[in-house]
């Protein structure tokens, strides 16, 4: 017979493990025996996964205090604000205020306007003469974050949001993004200031970012809202636009 696996040197022994997926390393391989729980509980593991996938980006491969998490997180990461371009209409958007005429969606530059600086977004929500909200709460366990992970490792949840004006009108902008409890209590929260934009801008789009850290245990769902108005009250759609929300879970 030849020689068993536990004979192995470690090196090759993690070279093997590091050709398993991920779910199966974590749920069957480190059931094996003490050597494989260990090596599995280990970095050395998973800084190569993450090297043999491309994962290791240099704003983190130094920092990682645990590779298995910023493997599965770099792994999963993806926006999870849905229908942020307005490409569904109104779908997935919840608590909706309809101010003045209400949302609308205009396809890219629309009037007095300038292209998004992305060329796969097409569409943006524009708003009307009275306030305009719209808000989406992401349920983190229903995306794939367990409880442990977002009470233990606390990743970085990082909100963006982009917002222009059209140049012939003036209008007004404001983003909300709470981290809820279970009971939807709130643990965090960033409020931008009402933000002003004058008649006679350049209708260039701006992005607003936050970042969420050390926020403490228990958080369950996030809940982004924006919205906004003109400052001139035209009938029709004069109101700030907004397109390519996102919120996004990272190591």
């Amino acid at each position: 017979p030849g020689p068993r696996m536990e004979s192995l040197p470690e090196a090759v022994l993690i070279r093997i493990l590091a050709s398993i997926p991920a779910v199966d390393l974590v749920l069957a391989c480190r059931l094996v025996c003490c050597q494989w729980k260990n090596l599995v509980d280990g970095a050395a593991l998973w800084i190569l996964k993450c090297q043999q996938e491309g994962l290791t980006g240099a704003e983190s491969q130094e920092d990682a205090e645990n590779w298995q998490n910023f493997y599965f997180l770099s792994k999963k990461r993806k926006n999870l604000i849905k229908n942020p371009c307005g490409e569904e209409d109104l779908q997935h958007w919840g608590e909706v205020e309809n101010g003045g005429d209400g949302w609308k969606i205009e396809e890219l530059p629309g009037d007095f306007g300038k292209e998004f600086p992305s060329e796969e977004v097409h569409n943006y929500f524009v708003t009307s003469y009275e306030w305009c909200r719209k808000a989406q709460v992401i349920d983190l366990r229903a995306e794939g974050y367990w409880e442990e992970l977002m009470d233990t490792t606390q990743p970085k949840v990082v909100v963006k949001d982009w917002y222009a004006g059209r140049s012939d009108a003036g209008c007004l902008y404001e983003l909300c993004v709470k981290l809820l409890s279970e009971n939807e209590d709130v643990l965090a929260e960033y409020k931008s200031e009402t933000i002003a934009i004058p008649q006679d801008n350049d209708a260039s789009w701006t992005e607003i970012s936050y970042t969420f850290s050390n926020y403490g245990p228990g958080v369950r769902f996030v809940r982004f809202e924006h919205g906004g108005q003109d400052t001139l009250f035209w009938k029709g759609w004069y109101g700030v636009r907004v397109t390519n929300s996102s919120v996004t879970v990272e190591p």
